[in-house]
């Protein structure tokens, strides 16, 4: 039996309108150093986003988000802070900003599986 490991989660929000402080929940960013796992999953639902900001662009939104995830998941193509080590690119996006994308403070927990864990949380607290 896969023994428990360490990890953490934040919660990626959309906040569309930063001075209301109105967000929805888009993504979930997880890290665990033990399997070397850092990887970041979204869903924009528009009937959502739009009930808080009809005119919102969506086509940037997606661009930053997806920017997120690519740097999450240590793409590449995706510059110089996909480059960072793994933890500093956890560190780096989680860090508290007041944006259109922002994170939900760092949740710990123990899992077996972290790419499991990550679906079950997106499941949980996205869908």
């Amino acid at each position: 039996m896969p023994e428990k490991t360490l990890y953490e989660y934040a919660v990626v929000r959309l906040v569309p309108r930063v001075e209301r402080e109105e967000f929805i929940n888009v993504g979930i960013a997880l890290y665990c150093r033990k399997y070397r796992f850092a990887k970041m999953v979204y869903a924009v639902d528009e009937q959502k986003v739009r009930a808080l900001c009809p005119k919102i662009e969506l086509e940037l939104i997606e661009n930053h988000l997806s920017s997120f995830q690519r740097i999450c998941n240590g793409d590449k193509g995706a510059g110089k802070l996909a480059a960072l080590d793994i933890t500093e690119r956890f560190r780096w996006l989680t860090a508290k900003r007041s944006t259109v994308i922002q994170c939900s403070a760092s949740h710990p927990g123990l899992c077996e599986d972290p790419e499991a864990t990550l679906q079950n949380l997106f499941e949980r607290l996205v869908l």
